[in-house]
């Protein structure tokens, strides 16, 4: 049976060229596609270069550990480093936010997963993608979320519609 995902995405090494790769990868994989818009952020937690991040849904037949680790697969091909601190240059960045209505905490897996609480990059691009979806273990949708949530987006600019298509 399949379940509907949403997934952050982001880099900042290179990111056009790599949020372009990983859309790319997800739309040749996976049914029924839709990004939210993209958007460029400041660096949080560490002096870098500004990302860019969106989120994206899709729809899978994996479990929510056989897709973490296709997403990690992904990362590892593009260069993606495990070794280094929390907060670093990505130069590809692919997290499970949502799974189904599922609430996971498992073998380090957090679902929905903790950040969209406390960023701007990740529940701004969610509340555009999926703004009437209630979040699971919340019960209020990602609009409502987001309105609550006071987050500061002054480090955020919405880029080109261009960056939309997965092509």
């Amino acid at each position: 049976m399949k379940e509907t995902a949403y997934l952050g995405i982001g880099s900042n090494v290179d990111p056009e060229r790599h949020v372009a790769i990983a859309v790319r990868r997800l739309d040749a994989t996976f049914d029924r596609l839709a990004l939210s818009p993209m958007y460029r952020s400041r660096a949080v937690g560490f002096e870098g270069e500004d990302f860019i991040n969106a989120v994206a849904r899709i729809d899978t037949d994996l479990s929510p550990q056989a897709l973490r680790a296709w997403l990690r697969a992904l990362e590892d091909e593009h260069g993606r480093r495990r070794d280094g601190p929390k907060f670093s240059d990505r130069v590809l960045d692919v997290d499970i936010i949502l799974f189904g209505d599922r609430e996971i905490d498992e073998d380090g897996l957090k679902v929905p997963r903790p950040e969209l609480f406390h960023f701007a990059h990740v529940l701004r691009p969610l509340a555009d993608l999926a703004p009437d979806r209630i979040c699971p273990g919340d019960g209020r949708s990602f609009r409502e979320i987001h309105a609550a949530a006071g987050l500061d987006e002054s480090g955020l600019s919405v880029l080109d519609r261009r960056y939309r298509s997965p092509s």
